[in-house]
């Protein structure tokens, strides 16, 4: 081979051993997080919540590309959708549905949501949803044959802020 053709030889055995991984402790711990809802400026503490996901989800089109057998994808828009279950002992969501029911007012409210574990050194990250809004909810429930009652609600939100977000893990820069 000449010389502008000569491969290097890679040492794969000094990449392995600098293969930096994340150590357990820096996985976050499920149940350790806060919710409060906030309605009308009233702050509750929802910590009957169990779970809740919120998904931030790109409107995209596709577009049509003059000399290309494929299209592209432009991103339009966004929506923010989230859905929630809660140990079914609190009567505030319920309250909002009857008072649309009754009024036609269309109420939203904003969620905040902080995840905070501290066997690790990633700190917190806080999200806050605002202008949340009910697509459905539970209005009565029983379950003769249950250990305990909860129900899930979906939701939908305008605008999100993160005033706290986690630290980098040692090797990721």
């Amino acid at each position: 081979m000449n010389k502008d053709k000569t491969m290097k030889k890679v040492n794969i055995q000094l990449f392995a051993s600098q293969n930096i991984t994340m150590h357990a402790k820096d996985a976050i711990s499920a149940s350790l997080a806060e919710c409060f809802v906030t309605i009308d400026g009233n702050r509750y503490n929802f910590m009957q919540a169990i779970d809740l996901e919120v998904k931030f989800e790109r409107i995209k089109s596709e577009i049509p590309i003059l000399g290309k057998p494929g299209r592209g994808n432009k991103t339009v828009g966004w929506k923010g959708t989230g859905s929630a279950t809660f140990h079914f002992n609190s009567s505030i969501f319920r309250k909002l549905m009857e008072r649309y029911q009754d009024t036609g007012e269309d109420v939203y409210f904003d969620i905040q949501i902080t995840n905070y574990d501290p066997s690790n050194k990633l700190g917190r990250q806080t999200v806050i949803l605002y202008d949340c809004n009910l697509d459905n909810g539970i209005l009565a429930k029983f379950d003769a044959d249950g250990e305990y009652l909860d129900e899930t609600i979906d939701f939908t939100f305008e605008k999100f802020k993160i005033p706290e977000e986690f630290n980098m893990l040692d090797g990721m820069v």
